[in-house]
């Protein structure tokens, strides 16, 4: 049995979809708040995981649980600080005590490639020292550290998986959709946040979904730690002008710099995790960064998920 949260969501739904194919039983908790997708093959719970009528929870013992609920915008945290400690600590602190109530036998927590901050190594190995510079990076942190004394003092095996920018199929935000948006508003003009030259690392959905199979499939420590990425990455420029052959555009750039080439405060300028760890388990991805852009603006376009 698999018990997911945040199953109606981008990462949740897509993961839901693969299990459903491998016939097996799930059961997704969510509120519906930001996803809305529905599988009619696994159960749905309307539940609010910052509500402590989640605590008295009952899910089949043994089962699998991903905690992928989350509110994923960065730049959000920065100014609406307490939904995202809710969301994204005190859900995850609840969540954990269905865990540890319920006797899962593993736990995989999806965290972040924030928690590093802008690290002095680059690509970052998982023993890099984490130092936030966003208050989503903070919070996934945070909840890091929930799940490794859970692990530790209660005994649940667990996985922490530190995802770069997963884009594709129905993500609800990130640039590529900003991009998308603001060429429909106005084909002539594209605003750009930052200087253009911030670099990351890109990941196709598919990707991280098959990379979260074979690390739940791993011989695993009480805690183990994974990035998951990609082995490239993409500057905001470079993504600007995929958009902008996929649309047949070629708009004048207007860059507003919010200090220090970043896009806003808390933005890393550079992201590319090592992913040497979960490569030994026999994964990589299938799509380079400026391949899954591409994909994804193409997913977008011809699906009308940069609507509104």
């Amino acid at each position: 049995m698999y018990v997911i949260t945040g199953g109606a969501g981008y990462i949740g739904g897509h993961l839901v979809d693969t299990l459903v194919n491998q016939n097996k039983e799930i059961i997704v908790i969510d509120n519906f708040t930001n996803g809305k997708y529905i599988n009619n093959k696994a159960l749905y719970l309307n539940l609010d995981l910052r509500g402590n009528n989640i605590l008295g929870l009952k899910v089949p013992k043994e089962s699998i649980l991903y905690h992928l609920a989350a509110n994923p915008d960065v730049r959000d945290s920065m100014t609406n600080t307490i939904d995202h400690f809710e969301m994204d600590v005190k859900a995850t602190l609840n969540i954990l005590e269905v865990a540890r109530k319920n006797d899962v036998c593993l736990f995989i927590f999806a965290s972040s490639s924030t928690v590093y901050g802008e690290p002095s190594k680059i690509p970052t190995p998982e023993e890099e020292q984490t130092n936030p510079i966003s208050n989503y990076g903070i919070f996934k942190l945070l909840g890091e550290q929930l799940v490794n004394y859970y692990s530790r003092v209660y005994g649940i095996k667990s996985i922490i998986v530190r995802l770069a920018n997963v884009i594709g199929g129905r993500v609800t935000h990130g640039v590529i959709k900003d991009f998308i948006n603001k060429l429909r508003s106005d084909p002539n003009r594209l605003q750009i946040l930052g200087n253009g030259k911030q670099r990351k690392s890109y990941i196709y959905i598919t990707d991280v979904i098959d990379g979260f199979q074979v690390i739940e499939k791993s011989s695993i420590d009480q805690v183990s730690v994974y990035n998951l990425g990609n082995e490239d990455w993409i500057s905001v420029d470079e993504i600007a002008r995929i958009v902008e052959e996929e649309l047949k555009l070629t708009p004048a750039h207007e860059y507003v710099d919010a200090g220090g080439g970043r896009g806003w405060p808390g933005d890393a300028r550079y992201m590319l995790l090592d992913i040497t760890k979960l490569k030994k388990l026999g994964w990589k991805p299938k799509y380079s960064s400026r391949e899954a852009v591409r994909l994804a603006v193409r997913d977008y376009i011809e699906n009308g998920m940069a609507k509104n």
